[in-house]
């Protein structure tokens, strides 16, 4: 077995330890690994990788950049994650062939973002916007709550007493109850005081209050976040092709944490998917893998178990 024939197999174990099927990615890998071989190459070039993927006649220009998508993210994988690194490895651009239909990406924010961005919320005046807002924003950090359900959880549905809240009728119909964190708790504390103190005739039952006492609304939550965004200088450069930092994207950030804790817990992952599922409220766990971004660390870790599992069959 050659060196990409192994470092195929180490890659398409660990993207399956997080559910991903690959019926189709594991085909074209081997197929695109004997290419290499054809002509006579053991590392991976962009012109080649281009070939490979433009040689199917008649195929749209979607179908070519899908399968260039396909060797581009193992050609990341090789060149970050594989123990003896091949400097020869190059991964082709991300723009080289267009789909139209390309994921972008989401952002996902490291502790100093959201500490940053938690501070910069705090500097809103008046002050009670500036609570309503580090408060709303750091319970979807530190829950993965859907933006939506924050704005419409009411003041029945938080249960500081018993730590949990209700988030009723949410996406799909569907209701569930989270459990939260004695820290998490203790903040909502603090900003149900602080509200009831500088709004006591808020005209709602909304949990969350705008300065006026109504219930806050999407559009006011994005445009508000869009500057928090730009103050803390998380803005991508216009020509980076990334998308600018969103709210969702802490739902996001959210899911690949956890995991990312659960790796370094070493705990049974796969066992604990369907209870995040649960948590974000999620159909399955087949929703939540969108969730999953590759971060980084995320892979290394993902890459480390799997290689440790295939030693132990050995």
């Amino acid at each position: 077995m050659s060196a990409l024939e192994g470092a195929v197999e180490e890659y398409l174990s660990m993207r399956r330890s997080f559910g991903f099927k690959l019926a189709a990615d594991g085909p074209m890998l081997a197929d695109f690994v004997a290419y290499l071989g054809a002509v006579g190459l053991d590392a991976i070039t962009t012109e080649v990788a281009v070939e490979w993927a433009t040689r199917p006649v008649g195929s749209s220009q979607s179908s070519h950049a899908r399968r260039l998508g396909v060797i581009r993210r193992f050609a990341e994988y090789v060149h970050v994650h594989v123990h003896v690194l091949d400097p020869r490895c190059e991964v082709p651009p991300a723009d080289l062939l267009q789909d139209r239909y390309r994921r972008v990406p989401p952002y996902l924010y490291s502790e100093a973002d959201i500490a940053g961005l938690l501070g910069a919320a705090r500097q809103l005046a008046p002050p009670l916007r500036g609570a309503t807002y580090e408060t709303l924003i750091g319970l979807i950090a530190v829950t993965g709550m859907r933006g939506g359900e924050t704005l419409r959880l009411d003041r029945a549905d938080v249960d500081l007493g018993a730590g949990k809240l209700a988030i009723i009728d949410s996406k799909f119909n569907k209701s569930r109850e989270l459990a939260l964190h004695p820290s998490t708790v203790e903040a909502l504390r603090r900003y149900a005081c602080c509200r009831d103190e500088l709004c006591p005739t808020a005209t709602t039952s909304s949990f969350f209050i705008s300065t006026s006492g109504t219930r806050l609304t999407g559009e006011r939550l994005d445009v508000t976040f869009r500057t928090l965004v730009s103050k803390v200088g998380l803005e991508p450069e216009p020509t980076s092709g990334r998308r600018r930092p969103r709210v969702h994207d802490l739902r996001h950030s959210f899911a690949t944490s956890s995991l990312i804790a659960w790796y370094r817990a070493g705990v049974d992952v796969q066992e604990r998917l369907p209870l995040l599922s649960a948590y974000l409220g999620h159909v399955g766990p087949s929703t939540t893998y969108w969730y999953l971004s590759a971060a980084p660390e995320l892979l290394t870790l993902a890459a480390q178990r799997a290689q440790a599992a295939q030693k132990e069959t050995r």
